[in-house]
């Protein structure tokens, strides 16, 4: 009934790399078949007595909610975990934390700063470890990206996604990775004070180098959106980094994807999409943009047609359900 690699049985996921090219491709297929399950009003079982701890040092929205609606479809449970609530890395080691809570849960979703905190995790569970977002990855993210850019163009090989702003942040580490393994055009338009890490490129280009796809730094935002089907974007000041606000400002705001960007990608007629990870400061409705107004993207893109940030929050809840099922889930068994 369902389609995933039986290999992601037992597995994490703490970074993109993590995965072969088909098996990424099979994640978002599963999330697609099990998206229209749910649309069909299904609540199935596939989850059922399953128990899942999120452990979370960063507030969320959209992680925390599709996190625990995610496995609730199927029957399972989520525990919410605050660095509050456990002892981890304060009173107690991350390792001692993964090897109790290992023993009560079947799986277990970190989202806060470090990697190493995941790699940790995963390394003394015993049960499967996602990564929910740190510091320098955010895998989950970028699996329902794919997968909102594969509903409205019905591919992914071939498209070009422009990321416009902090190049050197989760997402776009992140997102390079997935197009690459999807075997699509990649291009990072950022100030050069903000570059991706040399060793992530390279990582990025040798995938691209199998799969056909490229992977561009430009510091020319009009440039290198050029021929784009994707505009993506992020906050310019990540949670944690508060205290770097106005010079990231100085530095961000020729990267602002408002109406004139977008009319340089050429596409503006109809073949492109603006995606964003949320939230999103693009009106006067929030402390952080009452006074400055829109930061790193416009009401006006923001609302537009074309803007599919929505479908792609939805699609949070479908991959990672994705993820849930295909590591939970003995495929042989079903």
């Amino acid at each position: 009934m369902f389609t995933w690699k039986p290999e992601l049985y037992g597995r994490s996921l703490l970074r993109m790399a993590d995965l072969t090219d088909e098996e990424m491709l099979s994640l978002i297929d599963l999330a697609v078949e099990l998206k229209a399950r749910r649309r069909a009003g299904v609540r199935g079982d596939l989850l059922a007595r399953r128990q899942i701890a999120l452990i979370f040092e960063k507030s969320s929205t959209r992680t925390r909610n599709a996190a625990s609606v995610a496995v609730r479809d199927e029957g399972g449970a989520a525990e919410y975990l605050t660095k509050n609530d456990i002892h981890l890395g304060a009173k107690e080691s991350v390792k001692d934390t993964a090897r109790v809570l290992g023993r009560m849960f079947d799986g277990i979703l970190f989202r806060g700063f470090a990697q190493k905190t995941v790699e940790t995790l995963a390394a003394h569970a015993g049960v499967p470890v996602w990564n929910g977002l740190t510091d320098d990855f955010h895998p989950t993210q970028i699996l329902a990206d794919l997968m909102t850019i594969r509903e409205c163009f019905g591919r992914l090989r071939g498209l070009k996604v422009a990321y416009v702003g902090d190049g050197r942040n989760n997402v776009a580490n992140s997102l390079m990775m997935g197009c690459v393994k999807a075997g699509m055009r990649f291009v990072n338009c950022t100030p050069e004070a903000l570059s991706p890490d040399p060793m992530l490129v390279r990582e990025a280009r040798e995938v691209g180098a199998r799969t056909g796809a490229t992977v561009e730094v430009v510091s020319d935002p009009v440039a290198g959106v050029a021929g784009a089907h994707v505009l993506y974007t992020d906050v310019w000041v990540s949670m944690g980094e508060e205290a770097q606000k106005e010079t990231r400002l100085r530095l961000l705001r020729p990267y602002q994807v408002n109406m004139e960007l977008v009319r340089a990608t050429g596409n503006a007629g109809g073949e492109l999409i603006f995606l964003h990870c949320l939230p999103a400061f693009h009106d006067h409705e929030t402390a952080v943009t009452a006074a400055s107004g829109a930061l790193e993207v416009t009401d006006e893109v923001f609302e537009a047609p074309f803007s599919k940030v929505f479908d792609e929050a939805e699609n949070r809840m479908h991959t990672i359900k994705a993820l849930y099922v295909s590591a939970l889930c003995d495929h042989a068994a079903l």
